[in-house]
């Protein structure tokens, strides 16, 4: 395995593990691939390896997943979680596909703007983490349609690198009435259309840029993701109830600060 390849499953491991947590997995390996050397060709490597994080939350909550199949005919709430979920993903898919080489060409270069966005975002959760909310939902089942819309309004300030496509929806979800688990459990679901679109698109767009060697990094930086995500879905969750948001905005912030300092330091 050559150095290329190592890096790749380093970051692919970044990914599984930051994906579905409110600290931006974008800015974390764009941070990482900065400081390590890593150029992938449109910047393509960072998305493309979200498939590994997509089949990991597809295997996670496979059972679920065929039950609500199973469910649309006869079940109205069914039906109506499955149009919520549509009505959420609809901002993202458009604002992305017509934003889509702006992002690529002038965001995902800005590190320092990364870095600042990673800082003011941890502060943010951290202020949302210690208000005294009073929840209205606490079921994902029985958020309305236009919450879900929303809430998938919210999910577009994610296409700034370092503002979290899950902390985006988590923290809009919480100002907007739902409990700190349910919210949490959204952005899994929201995860799920909105990364596959994300990930055809770029493959798509830069398919040909693509050399069999970055195909091999990807493959190796998706099963990575896929390892780690599968173990992040299943305790997330869990972590949340216990510990709520404010150990992942502590981490953005200290990790948005050091890159600062590395940028100081190294350029």
């Amino acid at each position: 395995m050559n150095e290329t390849t190592l890096v790749g499953a380093l970051l692919g491991l970044i990914e599984g593990l930051t994906e579905f947590i409110p600290v931006s997995s974008t800015a974390h390996l764009l941070l990482a691939g900065h400081f390590l050397g890593f150029q992938s060709p449109g910047n393509s490597f960072e998305v493309l390896i979200q498939l590994g994080a997509i089949l990991a939350i597809l295997s996670v909550y496979f059972a679920r997943l065929w039950k609500l199949a199973m469910d649309l005919p006869s079940s109205a709430r069914a039906r109506r979680f499955v149009a919520a979920i549509l009505l959420a993903f609809l901002p993202a898919a458009v604002i992305g596909a017509l934003a889509h080489g702006f992002i690529k060409s002038v965001l995902f270069e800005s590190t320092a703007m990364i870095c600042w966005v990673l800082i003011g975002g941890g502060v943010i959760l951290l202020m949302i983490d210690r208000m005294k909310l009073t929840p209205k939902y606490t079921n994902v089942m029985d958020y309305p349609p236009s919450l879900a819309f929303k809430i998938g309004l919210c999910q577009c300030l994610a296409m700034i690198p370092g503002t979290s496509r899950s902390g985006a929806t988590i923290a809009g979800a919480l100002l907007m009435g739902t409990d700190k688990r349910s919210a949490a459990e959204f952005s899994f679901f929201l995860a799920m259309p909105t990364m596959a679109g994300a990930f055809a698109l770029d493959l798509y767009k830069n398919y040909d840029k693509l050399a069999q060697d970055d195909m091999v990094t990807i493959a190796v930086g998706f099963i990575m993701a896929f390892i780690a995500g599968v173990i992040v879905v299943r305790s997330l969750l869990d972590f949340v109830s216990r510990h709520g948001f404010a150990p992942f905005a502590w981490w953005r912030i200290g990790v948005g600060t050091a890159g600062l300092i590395g940028l100081w330091l190294v350029g």
